[in-house]
């Protein structure tokens, strides 16, 4: 299999396939075609040698807090200075020039625009939390607010790319990739990573998350949470036409003209995750309908996540890392929806009524099953907004990635801690910094990887999701 193999697995020699056996045994390396659940089985009974899955649970390199991720993307990016970094001295600059060096931004900006919100302290830390996520806020003692994080640019495409890749332009595997490549997952009969978007694809679609040179095993799994009926949810999760025996003898048949096609090619890398992904999407008719049926969930649950697509996504992506799956990122919608040049007020106001319930149930429920210790999540943007409104009006913020905020809760993490600070008008990061390859480099730490470690050779070169950047921001751990 050439450079594409893992580094920290033994390669075989690059020798002719000359069975069914030493093509599946060859296969073992992590390449694509070992999802092929069944027909492994079967081998295994008849006394063959074991082969694994792309996504059979991995040993971490050491000791884990936690052992999944749960990223809730506010794609658009929210404004620090309205939800978790308050900044009084807007009120006093408001409608003026504030007295500092205009940084340079994507479009025009002027006058100082103070927050339309009140702030307040919340637990026994007393971190100010904006009324907007007030429910969220009961939480804070379990919540570490990083105020000090940094992009490179303030453009959508690139920070999505940056935040979700760790590389803002070269095409490379997302967060999600990197983890179920280091990692697998529990639950062999769903998708390791999925990613819930309701509405259509956020900005650079699909690059969000990609497996890009990792084993298409690795890429996320897109599921759009408008619809609330698994049949919706899930294209083709059921097969009317023909019976389980069937279909399972119509996929033995094409595994056997794929697995004639591999042997004439060297590195069929491609051709060996779409067998995967058949194998998968069959194996998925029973296990994905029942763990995306909320009808099984008892009515003071669903009451308490409320009747809204994001309090169902949430009540989803419990049900999913209930089952084993190992990274789920839930988004606000298509497109850019935080993304308020203008009526920042109204849209943010909006926004978040229709995330703070439904974020307090996710992490009451987390506890209450014992689930919050061992999982990370994630809640943040690409970016955050500018303490100046954009021109002409004095009511929209622009794009900032001088100095943004997004927090983490579980999986080990500092609760009641706020780490780093924006200047006095949250403009530009000035204390503890936390640049994205710190924030990937602290979340793969967690989960008992090191980032410098957990490395994929293509093209030559040993790659990883930090690139050559990343450290471990140890005060944001217990």
């Amino acid at each position: 299999m050439g450079n594409r193999v893992p580094k920290e697995i033994d390669a075989p020699g690059r020798r002719p396939i000359s069975s069914r056996r030493a093509m599946l045994t060859r296969c073992g390396t992590g390449l694509g075609a070992l999802a092929l659940a069944d027909l492994l089985a079967r081998e295994a009974a008849r006394g063959s040698d074991r082969v694994a899955s792309p996504l059979a649970p991995r040993a971490p390199h050491y000791g884990a807090r936690a052992k999944r991720i749960v990223h809730l993307f506010m794609n658009g990016g929210p404004s620090a200075v309205d939800t978790f970094d308050p900044k009084p001295a807007l009120d006093q600059y408001h409608g003026q020039p504030l007295p500092i060096t205009n940084f340079r931004t994507e479009r025009k900006t002027g006058a100082a625009m103070r927050s339309p919100f009140k702030f307040a302290r919340y637990g026994e830390s007393g971190l100010e939390v904006s009324e907007l996520f007030a429910r969220t806020a009961q939480h804070i003692d379990d919540i570490a607010v990083i105020r000090s994080m940094q992009a490179e640019v303030p453009n959508h495409e690139p920070s999505l790319m940056l935040m979700n890749c760790g590389e803002s332009r070269q095409p490379r595997p997302s967060m999600g990739a990197w983890v179920t490549y280091g990692l697998g997952s529990e639950n062999q009969n769903l998708p390791g990573f999925i990613a819930m978007c309701p509405g259509g694809y956020p900005i650079v679609s699909t690059q969000n998350w990609r497996a890009a040179f990792l084993p298409g095993a690795y890429q996320g799994t897109y599921i759009d949470t408008q619809h609330a009926e698994v049949r919706k949810l899930i294209a083709n999760i059921r097969n009317d036409q023909y019976s389980t025996e069937q279909q399972r003898r119509q996929l033995d048949f094409l595994g056997q003209l794929n697995r004639e096609h591999a042997d004439e090619r060297a590195n069929p890398a491609a051709l060996e995750a779409r067998i995967q992904a058949f194998e998968l999407a069959f194996r998925m008719q029973s296990e994905a309908a029942e763990a995306f049926d909320l009808s099984r969930e008892p009515q003071y649950l669903l009451d308490r996540y409320g009747s809204g697509t994001h309090g169902r996504q949430l009540l989803i992506a419990r049900r999913l890392i209930e089952r084993g799956v190992r990274f789920v990122q839930v988004w606000s919608g298509a497109g850019q929806p935080w993304d308020n040049h203008d009526n920042l007020e109204k849209q943010h106001r909006d926004l978040a009524g229709q995330w703070d319930g439904p974020i307090a149930a996710f992490l009451t429920d987390l506890k209450d099953r014992g689930l919050f210790e061992e999982t990370l999540v994630l809640w943040g943007g690409e970016f955050g907004r500018t303490p100046v409104a954009e021109l002409p009006q004095l009511n929209g913020r622009d794009h900032n990635h001088y100095g943004f905020t997004c927090w983490l809760a579980g999986g080990g993490i500092r609760g009641g801690y706020a780490h780093g600070a924006t200047d006095e008008f949250g403009f530009r990061a000035v204390e503890k910094t936390v640049p994205v390859h710190d924030l990937h480099a602290t979340m793969l730490h967690l989960l008992g990887l090191d980032h410098e470690r957990l490395t994929f050779r293509f093209a030559g070169r040993d790659f990883r999701l930090t690139d050559v950047h990343g450290r471990v921001v140890r005060e944001l751990i217990a």
